[in-house]
């Protein structure tokens, strides 16, 4: 492997087969997460699922670029009409609900887990990884997908805050387990993200 080849952005380099089939496993992947259904508490509608474990998943073991194709594969799919969706939902409506913004989010979120996650590789620490996986997990999907909520239903955006807190627990979890599961997968099979951190440009390069 070259310098050259080390530094090439990400973004700029086609896909390759594995890259595609990456992408097409870990969007089955998150509509599988889907199929135990889904949990509603409170009068949002906003259902709690599997599926955003399977978004933090995809950004901390495929990276930004691939994870985010990934999660943008599944939600093309749901938008043709495939009930991809926790509960079986599907179809193009689901993008206009006032739950739709925690989608649009997982684009952000996985892109932001993706990102840092090169940067923390090669040696994965795990509390620098928590932080990334739920400011990608948990921050940039409440960032799109609170404010969305609240403008779609007229709720005061802080009661609209307070009410998003029901799902604390559950993507707290899902961060943990994605930085467990990551960081097992990273050692087993390293170079599924080219590393970007200080150490990994430390490090010699074999020809």
């Amino acid at each position: 492997m070259t310098q050259h080849s080390i530094d090439r952005p990400a973004a700029t380099r086609s896909f390759t087969a594995r890259d595609l089939a990456s992408i097409a496993t870990f969007a089955a992947l998150i509509a599988a997460l889907g199929l135990p259904g889904a949990l509603q508490i409170g009068a949002s509608g906003i259902p709690i699922t599997f599926q955003t474990l399977g978004v933090m998943l995809a950004g901390a073991i495929l990276g930004a670029r691939n994870g985010f194709f990934a999660v943008l594969l599944l939600e093309v799919l749901v938008a043709a009409g495939l009930p991809l969706l926790s509960g079986g939902r599907g179809g193009i409506a689901v993008f206009v609900t006032p739950g739709a913004g925690y989608l649009v989010g997982w684009l952000l979120g996985v892109l932001v887990i993706g990102w840092f996650t090169a940067r923390l590789l090669p040696r994965y620490r795990v509390l620098p990884a928590l932080g990334a996986t739920a400011l990608g997990g948990i921050v940039a999907i409440y960032l799109i997908g609170v404010p969305w909520f609240a403008l779609s239903t007229g709720t005061p955006l802080w009661v609209a805050l307070t009410g998003a807190f029901v799902f604390l627990p559950g993507d707290i979890l899902k961060v943990v387990i994605t930085v467990l599961v990551a960081k097992q997968v990273h050692r087993a099979w390293p170079g599924l993200i080219t590393p970007r951190g200080k150490s990994a440009r430390t490090e010699p390069i074999s020809a």
